[in-house]
């Protein structure tokens, strides 16, 4: 199998007179989810954001309409901030019922192409085809098609002659007939029609069928009939067009898009060992040299930069980590910002808010949460460091606990450069150790700690020489 995502993302003219209609009002019923369909994940964001994004390329965000229905207002804040405009399909009456919708929206449009939110697939590289294709053949009706090795189930292309790009038919799988049924061509479902031809027509679609719909199928024999040229061009990688309708092709889809991420990343200098185990998202951005081990995650927008190795069962997301960064095993990023030449894990958890600085050391289950740890410190052992701002240079001794909440409200710690803190110190928030000042281990530190002073929180150790053999004896 090919895995490959083409990117083009120059807009051609004339753009401002297309307007794309992005179909995403279905339920998904063969999915058994209460999800809607379209939100439904590969790759790591919702099918529709992929479309969408693919879309956002060929036309402007104002000009896609994202044609709505079925758990309508969860769908438009999934991708509200995409910016694109929002036509409510109620009741869902099928793919024709929705432009008869879309109507007011979608008129004076000299040119609407049409895509399907449940294929993610789809690229700007054969939008673009589609809409050239249909201008230069100066159509009323371009169908998007594939040629596929199993054809069954898929409406099958009928055309006019082998080579002629003319379309007589598209006839659905239960209609073929012997002949037929050997044509490997299918209907992907997505089109381009010319604006004034597809509204001066669309009323004459019928729902005479069992499922009492109006089909956008259906609008290639409508225009044959009134002599409008209908069209096809193939996609060049079939794998575009696949839609996800049961959780097998959500998996599929996923693995798919996951491989020609691995692929692509590859292609630009990473090494990535046992692609096949590594889950890494769409968006993610990793720079040349950097190696990834089996069976890490690397989520959302994430951005590695050159020379960092990530070790097995790391996970990582929306984190930015710069150069020569070593992520050891097992640690957990999360909206995590990691300078060049940092040190973390094995086994750390830098949650949202954690900023570490250039050659800073995160080591063995330490966790950290809204930080800054300034430039070649370190906490290397079994320490909680959470709404702190620590210094360059300063050493957390292992056991260290920032407490930063008294139970209401969250408070903040402030050290200062070269600061060694003793292990199994509790540093109670708010609080302040100034540069170059030590804390001595097993310390509670509740007041401020002026600079280079020595600060010791703890009670004097009392001993008890024959105290357990009395008590032995006692027992005796």
């Amino acid at each position: 199998m090919r895995y490959s995502l083409k990117v083009m993302v120059k807009m051609p003219s004339g753009s401002k007179h297309t307007a794309i209609a992005i179909m995403a009002a279905g339920k998904g019923t063969r999915l058994k989810s209460k999800l809607p369909k379209v939100l439904h994940e590969v790759g790591g964001k919702p099918l529709l954001a992929h479309v969408i994004a693919a879309a956002a390329q060929v036309v402007p965000a104002k000009d896609i309409y994202v044609i709505i229905g079925h758990e309508g207002e969860k769908v438009s804040n999934a991708v509200a901030s995409a910016g694109v405009q929002f036509v409510v399909q109620e009741p869902q009456r099928g793919t024709g019922h929705a432009l008869m919708v879309a109507h007011k929206s979608l008129e004076g449009y000299e040119q609407i192409i049409v895509l399907s939110g449940d294929a993610p697939l789809i690229t700007t590289a054969t939008i673009l085809k589609l809409q050239g294709f249909h201008r230069e053949h100066k159509a009323a009706m371009t169908i998007l098609t594939a040629e596929v090795e199993n054809p069954f189930g898929y409406g099958r292309i009928i055309r006019k002659s082998v080579k002629s790009p003319e379309v007589k038919a598209i006839v659905e799988q239960k209609a073929l007939n012997k002949q037929q049924t050997k044509i490997k061509e299918i209907n992907s479902g997505i089109y381009a029609f010319d604006g004034k031809v597809l509204y001066a027509n669309i009323d004459g679609l019928s729902a005479d069928n069992a499922h009492r719909e109006y089909y956008l199928t259906d609008m290639a024999a409508l225009l044959g009939k009134s002599k409008k040229r209908v069209v096809a061009v193939k996609a060049d990688d079939p794998h575009e067009i696949l839609g996800s309708n049961t959780r097998a092709e959500l998996v599929e889809l996923d693995r798919f898009m996951r491989m020609a991420t691995c692929q692509r990343l590859m292609n630009d200098g990473v090494t990535i060992f046992y692609p096949e185990t590594c889950v890494i998202d769409n968006d993610v951005q990793i720079d040349s040299d950097t190696v990834i081990e089996p069976f890490v995650q690397i989520l959302g927008k994430t951005k590695i930069g050159e020379d960092c190795r990530i070790r097995s069962y790391s996970i990582i997301r929306n984190s930015h980590i710069g150069d020569r960064v070593m992520v050891r095993y097992g640690s957990i990023l999360d909206e995590a910002t990691v300078a060049d030449g940092a040190l973390i894990g094995p086994y750390s958890h830098l949650r949202p808010g954690s900023e570490i600085g250039e050659n800073a050391h995160v080591g063995n289950f330490v966790e950290t949460k809204k930080i800054k740890l300034g430039k070649g410190s370190k906490a290397n052992h079994l320490t909680y460091l959470g709404d702190a701002e620590i210094g360059s240079g300063v050493n957390i001794g292992a056991g260290t606990i920032t407490c930063n909440y008294d139970g209401v409200n969250k408070h903040k710690t402030i050290i200062g450069d070269g600061v060694f803190v003793g292990s199994d110190s509790t540093l109670v928030a708010p609080v302040k150790i100034e540069k170059g000042a030590y804390v001595a281990a097993a310390s509670c530190i509740t007041d401020d700690v002026p600079e280079d002073a020595l600060a010791l929180g703890r009670s004097r150790q009392i001993t008890k020489p024959g105290w357990v053999k009395e008590k032995r004896e006692k027992k005796g």
